[in-house]
């Protein structure tokens, strides 16, 4: 199986945050990898491979060398992606039934519309000492959210602001469906539910198209694609005297705030449980780490090259990108980029630039957030793409080969930083 078929099975895996999440585990498990409980001691030993998850949404895997480590690598991108979150007591009666569901993240709201959805995310089944989180997913053609016809809704084609309270709600069935959705709620879960986190998405599987089959579309490319390709350089990459640390946070998209975001203790306590087990100087080590933040950034668009900044404007298929800004809504700093840009050249991967036209704030992304909690040099990265926050993205299928080719080499490099800046990386 190919790079790109892998990726695509995995996307058409990742129905949900924590689908995606339970995808990557699998991964890791698979490799040797030992589950961590945070609530527990930990029993860490040279070479041991070890992994903990946080809400079952976010993942932090790590592996130990033989030798006296000298340093952290680390990367980190999210699991989350703008999509529709189902509400508490969702199900709305009438003409129809309707299935309530509110908006999770900046998202595109167009293109939702009249296209088959369904459902996916975790529940707590009740059982006779508590409950257990179980993951369901509907796998069918279940949902759809109609458009107004052009005949009632004349300025359609000319600007349209949709109002989420009435015109994003998904049809689920006709008057006499009302129970159906909690019944083959509970039938998937095998009990009777006592909360639920559950999550539409779209049914279209990842599709690799174009004139030389040299573009991918898939939901949730941002940023499922940066995370499977970090994974792929964290498992390719050899022992060295680094800690390779790989972090898939969640919450990206609205902010990081959670207990299993950016701006929470996940990656610090680790780092420090890490010291603590292995009794090295945490200052010391932090010193001389470095972390990449992989989320994607904004290709040059086909038909309006013209919101791009002129020179830092991104291709599909040309290399990862690094991304700039004067006011750190991205990390990455004229040493930082000196340093990615040798990890590119060892790896031969060619690297772009991006940065927001001057007249256009543009987004953020969970580097800087990260950085609170972890001081260490940091670089923002990640891979072109069109339509960020649709449903359904494309990016180019050569980047995603590169950015798993660099992190491989990133993940192995020796790296020693002066307090000016200057370095050594080999």
């Amino acid at each position: 199986m190919t790079m790109i078929e892998r990726l695509k099975e995995f996307l058409d895996s990742a129905h949900s945050v924590y689908h995606g999440v339970a995808a990557l585990e699998k991964m890791l498990l698979a490799d040797g990898y030992t589950p961590l409980n945070e609530g527990e001691d930990w029993q860490l030993n040279p070479g041991g491979k070890y992994y903990l998850i946080r809400g079952g949404s976010a993942i932090l895997a790590f592996r130990l060398p033989q030798t006296a480590p000298k340093r952290f690598m680390i990367t980190a991108s999210h699991s989350d992606r703008p999509c529709f979150k189902v509400k508490e007591n969702g199900v709305l009666t009438g003409a129809y039934t309707r299935l309530g569901a509110e908006r999770y993240g900046g998202m595109l709201i167009a293109p939702w519309l009249d296209r088959p959805l369904s459902v996916a995310g975790r529940v707590l089944v009740q059982t006779e000492t508590g409950a257990q989180s179980r993951l369901v997913d509907f796998d069918r053609d279940l949902l759809l959210i109609p458009n107004v016809a052009i005949h009632m809704n004349r300025s359609a084609n000319d600007g349209y602001k949709w109002n989420p309270a009435t015109d994003t709600i998904p049809l689920l069935g006709d008057k006499a469906s009302a129970d159906k959705f909690k019944e083959e709620l509970e039938t998937l879960a095998g009990g009777k539910i006592l909360g639920h986190d559950l999550y539409l998405y779209v049914r279209q599987k990842a599709s690799v198209w174009g004139a030389q089959n040299e573009f991918i579309s898939a939901a949730a490319l941002d940023d499922l694609e940066c995370a499977w390709a970090c994974t792929q350089g964290f498992l390719q990459a050899e022992e060295t005297e680094n800690i390779p640390v790989l972090c898939v946070f969640d919450s990206e998209e609205v902010g990081s705030s959670s207990r299993q975001g950016a701006a929470s203790d996940l990656l610090a306590s680790a780092i420090s449980r890490i010291c603590d087990g292995l009794r090295l100087e945490q200052s010391q080590m932090l010193s001389r780490s470095f972390l990449v933040s992989a989320d994607n950034a904004h290709a040059i668009h086909p038909n309006h090259p013209e919101l791009a900044d002129a020179a830092n404007a991104p291709v599909m298929n040309e290399g990862v990108v690094l991304k700039f800004n004067a006011n750190q809504r991205y990390t990455t700093d004229g040493v930082s980029a000196a340093i990615f840009r040798v990890v590119c050249q060892k790896a031969n991967v060619p690297v772009q630039t991006y940065c927001n036209r001057g007249d256009m704030a543009g987004g953020s992304t969970l580097g800087n957030i990260s950085l609170s909690q972890v001081a260490v040099l940091s670089a923002d990265i990640g891979l072109p793409q069109l339509a960020m926050h649709s449903c359904y993205e494309t990016a180019g299928v050569k980047d995603v080969a590169y950015l798993a080719d660099a992190m491989a080499v990133f993940y192995n490099a020796r790296l020693e930083i002066s307090p000016d800046g200057s370095f050594r990386l080999q």
